[in-house]
């Protein structure tokens, strides 16, 4: 029996060091050549890890949120036999990844169940009160799906890590003690827990990108009232005259055409800018990001090219990246590249948002609640008109109050007479 350290590879693109989102073994367990045993993220990505040989874990190296560098030893391996040659595995990058995307476990199916012995209770975690129980999102999921307070699922995993096996076990063994099970006076009992969670992985690459642009960036918001009833008007004709192989229309797929017709005006708001080097760069085409909240976190899915497009086929890309994204199966090329982006929160309500820029962007249009309010008209007669604000947020190293002022009155005469859109 010889012992094998395995390093944390080369991800390649010129990668030094990853960040530990997840691990899918424990010590002791068997392992197999190509068998997918940790998760990493690095700026670019989120990867999949395959060990290299057939053996026993016997010890692992560094938690879930430490940033590992690239020649690291970070699993030990018992092999029978001599210790193979030190070739490092190549990593797997997930056709799920994001700019930082966190890997997403598929839930197991759970085991059948098995009947438990008369005289034996449930097995019942003893966690001090108060204390998070560790489990990666697949597990949490599934917990919640099942009814099932993880508080009192024992995790054999390391440092107590609630697995799906874990889960299995105390599913067959009758365990489904959920909180919300409960009743009775308990619902209104005083809550005394305290939780803290380490942020890693998407999480804290937002939490990272969103500092790094609040700090460096100077900012000008203009905010805009928009009268969308003559586009809605429209919207609900053409959503009832279209064909069933295309995708239902909603707001922003009128915005983006808007936008589209709009940039070539504001060049320098259709752009990237490299403030070290002070190299701004405009680009032509229109990839428009819509900021799509996801399970795993925020993310960005992409409309390449939107000035190509007409609003059907706008409306079909917008559905299928925010499938895609929710799923944890939108590639890397479809969440970069954007020149300018769209951020909304139209179906929760608010009046003004002040979105963050995504760097290194300039400008970011945020769309606001649709309100029925009176307005009067040409004849000075108080009418009901169906309105929304946009909220968008500018570099002014780059984009200077008026030319902002101007972009967005341009978006607004192309919603409020939509008939322009198509000339």
């Amino acid at each position: 029996m010889s012992e094998y350290r395995y390093k944390m590879p080369d991800v390649g693109e010129g990668i030094v060091e990853a960040e530990i989102v997840e691990w899918h073994v424990k010590e002791g367990d068997t392992v197999t050549e190509d068998q997918h045993v940790l998760d990493v993220m690095t700026d670019k990505a989120t990867v999949e890890i395959p060990c290299a040989v057939n053996g026993t874990v016997t010890k692992l190296v560094g938690e879930p949120g430490e940033i590992i560098a690239v020649g690291t030893e970070i699993m030990f391996i018992a092999v029978d036999g001599a210790v193979p040659a030190d070739e490092e595995a190549p990593a797997k990058e997930e056709t799920k990844a994001e700019e930082a995307a966190p890997a997403k476990e598929e839930p197991k199916p759970a085991a059948p169940a098995k009947p438990a012995p008369a005289a034996v209770a449930p097995t019942v975690a003893a966690r001090p009160a108060g204390e998070r129980a560790l489990a990666s999102p697949a597990v949490r999921k599934r917990a919640l799906d099942a009814d099932i307070d993880l508080g009192t699922v024992p995790g054999t995993g390391p440092a107590g890590r609630i697995t799906h096996q874990d889960m299995d076990d105390f599913i067959a063994s009758g365990g489904r003690l959920s909180a919300r099970a409960g009743g009775g006076s308990a619902v209104r009992a005083p809550r005394t827990g305290v939780t803290e969670e380490k942020i890693i992985g998407l999480r804290r690459r937002i939490s990272e990108n969103m500092s790094h642009a609040q700090r460096t960036i100077p900012d000008i918001a203009y905010v805009e009232e928009i009268d969308v009833t003559a586009l809605e008007e429209l919207r609900a004709h053409l959503n009832k005259s279209k064909r069933d192989d295309q995708a239902k229309l909603t707001f922003i797929p009128f915005l983006v055409m808007a936008l589209a017709k709009a940039l070539p005006e504001t060049p320098q708001a259709n752009a990237h800018f490299d403030g070290e080097n002070m190299l701004l760069t405009k680009y032509d085409a229109v990839h428009c990001g819509v900021a799509a909240a996801t399970p795993n976190g925020l993310m960005v899915p992409v409309i390449k090219h939107a000035e190509s497009l007409d609003v059907f086929e706008i409306a079909g890309e917008l559905k299928r990246l925010g499938s895609a994204a929710k799923d944890g199966k939108a590639t890397k090329d479809e969440l970069s590249g954007s020149t300018i982006t769209i951020t909304s929160l139209g179906a929760i309500g608010g009046l003004v948002t002040t979105p963050i820029l995504n760097a290194p962007e300039v400008s970011i249009i945020g769309v606001n609640k649709m309100q029925t309010l009176p307005r009067y008209n040409a004849d000075g007669q108080v009418v009901p008109r169906k309105v929304l604000n946009l909220s968008s947020c500018f570099d002014h190293r780059i984009v200077d109050g008026y030319d902002a002022a101007m972009l967005i009155q341009r978006v607004k005469g192309y919603l409020e007479n939509p008939a322009t859109l198509f000339m």
